[in-house]
């Protein structure tokens, strides 16, 4: 009888000592029969490469001179890590002992779905979803991404209306899990992204070679969410508003881009004027820097754009902005199911 495939677990870390001592019981307590996990440790300053050493010697330690962010150091990690498969999970994640063998039979089952993810539920309200992904992406006809379970700040109790996989536009980088030789065909994420967004960017990137992504309920995770960038944090402004306009120009064809970009960068525009009349200047600054960064990264551009994308899944033809804050609807269902 052959093992079953190979799975890699790779918590990226960085200053993360306490939401390893938190969380690692429970990674290191999956069921699934064959799986490494392994730390990749993004130039920490704290004792948590030490500490896991002493207290989880089976657990392979990578370690990068310098802090990659999320995308430059995943991409230079899993360089040295073989496996049939990849988990990408944040360190401040609770999984359950059985969350690797469903998302392993998805895949195998089929073979043209390179990545999914499992039901992101909030750790610290854990009958809502999370934020960062809740039971898989979806992304509008203007870039912004959304969840089945979360649209902007609205956030759903789960009672099982997203309990069947299904086919969605990306799967959260919390816990991503995704065919190695695929990630490795792609080229791994976009290392300009940083973070925020580059999953976002390489599924896109899949679905256009006619890969598909999953969302896969019958894995259950707990995610704490904002360990390392607090939402609302400048910093996060500023990746989010840059990486998401890079990405729609990475992606989307000439003629999409024509008109729908000038709509976005005027809706990020009243976004950050709206913030700074409420007394947060700061964003403000943040989605001004983005906007120059990103005219800064298309200038410098190849100019190659991309031909008519063939269907995509999770792909919502209208503006969830225009449901949401005009229409008031706030649930994933009422705007993409909506009669």
């Amino acid at each position: 009888m052959s093992a079953p495939p190979h799975v890699a677990v790779v918590l990226l870390n960085w200053n993360g000592r306490t939401f390893l001592e938190q969380f690692m019981p429970s990674v290191l307590a999956a069921t699934y029969g064959n799986y490494t996990v392994y730390l990749a440790d993004n130039a920490s300053t704290d004792d948590s490469v030490a500490w896991v050493q002493e207290q989880y010697p089976v657990v392979h330690i990578l370690q990068s001179p310098q802090n990659l962010g999320y995308a430059g150091g995943y991409n230079f990690f899993l360089r040295q890590v073989e496996a049939d498969y990849y988990v990408l999970l944040n360190s401040d994640i609770e999984v359950q002992p059985d969350w690797l063998a469903p998302l392993v039979a998805l895949l195998e089952q089929d073979h043209h779905i390179a990545a999914c993810q499992p039901k992101i539920l909030s750790w610290h309200k854990r009958g809502s979803f999370e934020y960062a992904g809740a039971a898989g992406g979806w992304i509008d006809a203007l870039g912004y991404p959304f969840s089945r379970g979360r649209v902007f700040d609205t956030v759903e109790t789960d009672t099982g209306q997203y309990d069947e996989a299904a086919p969605v536009f990306w799967a959260s980088g919390a816990a991503f899990f995704v065919r190695a030789a695929v990630f490795h065909e792609m080229g791994g994420f976009d290392e300009s992204f940083f973070a925020h967004q580059e999953e976002i960017d390489l599924c896109w990137r899949m679905q256009r070679l006619g890969y598909r992504v999953y969302a896969c309920p019958q894995s259950v995770v707990y995610h704490v969410g904002g360990g390392t960038l607090p939402a609302g944090s400048p910093r996060k402004v500023y990746l989010n508003f840059r990486n998401n306009l890079v990405m729609l120009v990475k992606n989307m064809p000439l003629s999409e881009l024509l008109w729908k970009l000038p709509i976005r960068m005027a809706l990020d525009a009243l976004s950050a004027w709206k913030e700074l009349l409420q007394g947060k200047p700061a964003y403000w600054r943040a989605v001004f820097q983005a906007h120059l960064d990103f005219a800064d990264w298309w200038l410098r551009a190849s100019g190659k754009y991309q031909a008519p994308h063939p269907s995509l899944s999770g792909w919502y033809s209208g503006s969830v902005v225009w449901q949401y804050f005009v229409k008031r609807r706030r649930h994933f269902s009422q705007i993409v199911h909506r009669k």
